[in-house]
């Protein structure tokens, strides 16, 4: 509904107030899907089902950026606002009538290689939840990764035209065959973590050490990108790049559902999701800045993704020191034992 103003004309206050309320609707959608999705799955296989929905937008930016671009190009901005607001009033209805809730009775988080996940308590307190060094180094990690997602979907098109020299038309194409490439590396990555796992590998190797590896390996082909001989291989790299250090996107929030309550897994993924994207506020803004204060475009461009991709190695350094469900499962529950019972009463 947000989107259908846009297809007149409009004036910035209008346009403000459109885009605020499509970003209060929309952010909690990815928590609320997920807690929504865990209810169909066990722990053990999360990973692949979590990928699906965080490439929903990937898989929607192939699928539509060239039809997008198209509309652009040939007509204006208004049709391209006014397609998307379209299918924003079908999906709901799609969703009423096929849409379920689970069933998957889940009274203690599933925490597959941890035999005291059983003797979790129902509720944790808060602080306890989300100031861990687990939860901590998931989020940080995989808020590093937004803050590159976030420049990729404000400065791709304009780092594809204006250093490396690609018309609108053909960038409008390479984003959309490289969005397309990415969900096929980015889901067979979560395949593997969720495989490891089911073979007994446990959630510190097979989710912490593996997708901060990726993110890693992602951070190292962004700060290649200067050195690199060509303007094809630049795009190949960074796609396959940014295509695997996505993993931690899915990982973070499988791990932490790992010995987070029931009761309360729906409000830490929210939290969580709310301070890793928070990067898309500041990330844009500040690529934008060095690309303007750069001697030209190309230096600038360049210069942006080499720092994204040492925040982005930071953050996969951290993840594979840090992230520990496991320990952090039995710790929670042992802080819980320790708790005193409140006196009982002696009054008759």
């Amino acid at each position: 509904m947000t989107q259908l103003p846009m297809t007149g004309s409009i004036g910035f206050a209008t346009l403000l107030a459109c885009r605020i309320t499509l970003g209060a609707a929309e952010g909690p959608a990815y928590p609320v899907a997920l807690h929504s999705l865990y209810k169909w799955f066990p722990d053990r296989l999360r990973a692949v089902p979590t990928a699906l929905v965080a490439q929903g937008a990937g898989i929607g930016l192939a699928l539509t950026l060239p039809a997008i671009n198209w509309l652009i190009v040939q007509y204006s901005w208004h049709w391209a606002f006014g397609a998307l607001g379209i299918v924003g009033l079908l999906w709901p209805i799609a969703w009423l009538l096929l849409g379920a809730e689970g069933r998957l009775d889940q009274t203690a988080p599933a925490t597959v290689t941890s035999p005291s996940a059983s003797l979790q308590p129902a509720r944790i307190p808060y602080r306890r939840l989300m100031f861990n060094g687990t939860v901590l180094a998931a989020y940080f990690a995989a808020f590093t990764h937004y803050w590159a997602l976030s420049v990729g979907l404000a400065w791709g098109t304009p780092f594809l035209v204006k250093a490396l020299g690609y018309s609108q038309a053909a960038a409008g194409t390479i984003s959309g065959l490289t969005h397309g490439v990415g969900p096929i590396i980015f889901m067979a990555a979560a395949w593997y973590s969720q495989h490891l796992l089911g073979n007994g590998v446990a959630s510190r190797i097979s989710r912490g050490v593996f997708a901060g590896g990726c993110l890693a390996i992602g951070g190292l082909s962004y700060m290649a990108m200067p050195y690199l001989p060509t303007r094809e291989v630049v795009i190949i790299v960074l796609t396959l790049g940014s295509s695997v250090a996505a993993v931690i996107a899915v990982i973070s929030q499988a791990v932490v559902s790992e010995f987070v309550p029931v009761a309360q897994r729906g409000a830490v993924l929210a939290i969580g999701t709310a301070f890793v994207t928070s990067a898309g506020v500041l990330a844009p803004y500040l690529m934008g800045d060095i690309v303007e204060r750069a001697a030209d475009p190309v230096e600038g461009f360049f210069r942006g993704y080499t720092i994204i991709g040492a925040i982005m190695f930071v953050g996969g350094v951290i993840a594979i020191l840090l992230i520990r469900p496991e320990r952090e499962a039995e710790r929670l529950r042992q802080d819980e034992m320790r708790i005193p019972l409140p006196a009982p009463s002696l009054a008759r």
